[in-house]
């Protein structure tokens, strides 16, 4: 290693960096152990911009791996872009570094305002402003992907300008000391920041400390760097920088509320975060129609919802049905219908999220809406994701039914899987009935005859249909473009048993206000119709379910 001072012998490269041995206000050893700190809370900042990011455009658009491999390529390849770009800023690479963090710290702490602002004023991110909307998902990817690959040339010239060494060690302390920060910044996002402030707050709190670190370490360790014009110009910055986001934060109430409006609204009665998803209540007072959403997603509206769950139930229970299943229906609405047959002895409700039934318990439009289905002594709720739950060996069913979310989100692929499927057979009993939601038919045929073709390869035989319907049960609720409001509405289901099952209603059963023979057998007639060739099961490792 060649010494500060020392020079280089004739014909030897030239030592890393192209300025002197800085002049610190400390001792080498403890300005050198600052910069490794920097280093540690910057790729913390880095990465929950990442996640933030990820997180917020699965949440909003439903495609949470399509989302996360945009994210995320477009990213890194920035970040190669921004290691370039900021080799001609080396011989000033504390001022460079300090007006990369206030720029850092600004579009990465607002990015997730900018792109729910956007989500809720612009029609969502479907239709005419589709390409929009993503756009500037990947501009945000972008220029922050940039900014966070300008900070590792910066960084470097910075820590040999306090002591220099080789450049292999440097390079090792220095990306220990970025990936141990990217850990801790990994795992604060999910564990700390999204169930405490919120993607909104936390990215603002996030960008907070990007800007104060980024500020300390130039304006204090290496400000003899910077001329006295250039020390307050910086400073000016990340007051300004500070001040934007510390307004954000104080107004991101009032935009929350705005922007729920302008997604659901005036009649947002209530919004709540249980810990698995978000649910909005709209109407359900003086006179106003209820409305579920979950995730941004109509989930149950109150004017047609008994037609999705009619046909969702009913056909099912034609045939024993002393001991039914629900995996999902946690808002208590395909309960509801169960308990319209007074022959049903258990009803067993798997969902993961305890909120979402404590609030179908204790919402009286809700709860008013499923008959108070959950204070039925014959019903039991369990908390548990419907896979594990099934592996847990349970009892024998005469009905199973899959109340889950449309397969095209991608959290809930693995639910429409053969695996799964294989699963649920198992918890039939002899004769017994599976009925799985499929998602809309018309539009999304693709996806329909996927269940379909899953189903079969689980070894059941199966009944498709679907019944139309005003507004889809997995819609967009957000989204309001003139495209989507022209798509069609329906749903599809398929009936399936070891033995096959004619789609029939029980004769004896309760009546139906939306369902009929005849009605139901024109239904899985258009259902046919619809049919899609050569289409291949999905399973847990190769996922099939896109349009």
């Amino acid at each position: 290693m060649i010494e500060p001072h020392a020079p280089a012998p004739p014909g030897a490269p030239p030592p890393w960096g192209v300025q002197g041995q800085a002049r610190l206000p400390v001792r080498p050893g403890t300005g050198r152990f600052l910069v490794l700190a920097g280093v540690f809370v910057c790729a913390a900042c880095g990465l929950v911009y990442e996640l933030e990011l990820v997180a917020l455009a699965s949440y909003l658009v439903g495609d949470s791996v399509t989302q996360a491999s945009v994210v995320l390529s477009v990213m890194v390849f920035a970040m190669g872009v921004g290691s370039l770009a900021a080799k001609r800023l080396r011989p000033r690479a504390a001022a460079g570094f300090g007006a990369v963090e206030a720029a850092l710290a600004l579009v990465g702490g607002c990015s997730a305002m900018a792109l729910y602002a956007v989500f809720a004023w612009t029609g969502g991110w479907g239709g005419a402003w589709a390409s929009g909307s993503r756009y500037l998902l990947a501009a945000f990817s972008l220029a922050i992907g940039l900014l966070i690959g300008a900070e590792v040339p910066l960084l470097m010239e910075l820590i040999q300008r306090i002591r220099r060494q080789d450049p292999g060690g440097a390079v090792a302390d220095l990306f220990a000391a970025d990936y141990v920060g990217a850990l801790v910044g990994g795992l604060a996002f999910p564990f700390l920041l999204l169930p405490r402030l919120g993607e909104l707050t936390g990215a603002l709190l996030t960008g907070a400390v990007n800007a104060l670190v980024g500020g300390a370490l130039v304006l204090g360790l290496f400000r003899r760097d910077l001329s006295r014009r250039g020390r307050w110009l910086l400073l000016i910055a990340n007051v300004v920088v500070l001040g934007l986001l510390a307004a954000a934060a104080v107004l991101v109430d009032d935009f929350e509320h705005a922007a729920r409006q302008a997604v659901y609204g005036r009649d947002v009665r209530v919004a709540l975060r249980t810990g698995v998803q978000e649910v909005v209540l709209t109407g359900g007072t003086h006179g106003r129609p209820l409305g579920l959403f979950v995730d941004g997603r109509l989930r149950a509206a109150g004017r047609d919802e008994h037609r999705y769950h009619e046909a969702l139930v009913h056909p099912a229970m034609n045939g024993r049905r002393a001991r039914v299943l629900i995996l999902g229906g946690g808002d208590g609405l395909a309960v509801r219908e169960v308990l319209r047959y007074p022959d049903v002895r258990r009803v067993d409700v798997v969902d993961r999220d305890a909120g979402l039934v404590r609030l179908a318990r204790r919402d009286p439009a809700l709860s008013a809406l499923n008959g108070h289905a959950f204070d039925d002594p014959r019903v039991r709720v369990f908390t548990a994701d419907a896979f594990c739950w099934l592996r847990g060996d349970p009892p024998p069913y005469d009905v199973v039914i899959s109340d889950l979310p449309d397969p095209g989100i991608t959290a809930s692929t693995k639910l429409y899987s053969q695996e799964f499927y294989g699963l649920a057979s198992r918890a039939l009993s002899d004769g017994g009935r599976l009925v799985v939601h499929t998602g809309p038919v018309t539009s999304r045929p693709r996806v329909f005859w996927t269940v379909e073709a899953t189903l079969r390869a689980a070894g059941l035989r199966t009944t498709p249909y679907r019944v139309g319907g005003r507004d889809s049960v997995s819609a967009a609720g957000p989204d309001r473009a003139e495209e989507a409001s022209r798509a069609p509405r329906d749903w599809g289901f398929v009936l399936a048993s070891a033995e096959g099952t004619p789609l029939r209603l029980d004769p004896r059963g309760p009546a139906s206000r939306s369902l009929t023979p005849r009605s139901l057998a024109a239904d899985a007639r258009a259902a046919w119709l619809t049919r899609t060739t050569a289409v291949a099961p999905s399973t847990l490792v190769h996922p099939r379910y896109s349009d």
